[in-house]
């Protein structure tokens, strides 16, 4: 599976020069820069446990959210790893922000299947999955300026991958972007930048 390159408006988001609010933790000034109001359309797509979820019941609290789908063979178990490792550093007490998984394979990816996913050993504790149809799917991804595809591949075990953008977007509490990290984040930058936009 590639993901698929940063989109351009988060080309543009990497290449602000804003200057970064003073904070306490050493984290990378960037991950200050990156927020943008025109990141965080409405969603409605239904969860793990089969509940109706919008970006309303996000509301309230930092969300980490990230496109992709269980059958990924590398990115998707990678990156919802280092979260989950990102998260495991941060200090006792510190808030941590709810991750979200949004499924981009909705002919495979069931809630069951997703429920069943998400409980892998070292993601995030504290996650929840998402699905759709195509079209719920491809209304949720334009409000990220993200963007999915099927490609047929029929030397792999499963017939067929999702190439998609592999962005993980930090939502504020009002559901607008924060910040955004790339798959190869490490885990300690992650966290420190998490903490940075706490102090």
């Amino acid at each position: 599976m590639r993901w698929m390159p940063i989109t351009a408006l988060a080309a543009a988001l990497f290449a602000s020069g804003c200057t970064p609010p003073e904070t306490t933790v050493k984290a990378d000034p960037s991950c200050l820069t990156r927020s943008s109001d025109k990141i965080g359309g409405p969603i409605s797509l239904t969860s793990h446990t089969g509940e109706r979820i919008t970006e309303a019941n996000f509301k309230g609290r930092k969300t980490l959210v990230f496109f992709g789908f269980t059958y990924c063979p590398d990115v998707c178990p990678q990156t919802l790893y280092s979260l989950g490792s990102a998260l495991s550093m941060m200090p006792e007490g510190a808030p941590r922000p709810l991750t979200v998984l949004i499924s981009v394979d909705p002919d495979r990816d069931t809630p069951e299947t997703l429920g069943r996913y998400i409980a892998s050993n070292g993601f995030p504790s504290d996650i929840v999955a998402l699905t759709g149809d195509q079209s719920e799917l491809k209304a949720a991804a334009a409000g990220f300026a993200a963007s999915f595809e099927r490609v047929d591949d029929p030397d792999s075990q499963s017939g067929y991958l999702m190439n998609h953008t592999s962005i993980i977007y930090l939502m504020d509490e009002a559901w607008r972007l924060k910040t955004f990290f790339t798959p190869d984040a490490r885990p300690e930058d992650i966290a420190r930048c998490l903490q940075a936009l706490e102090t």
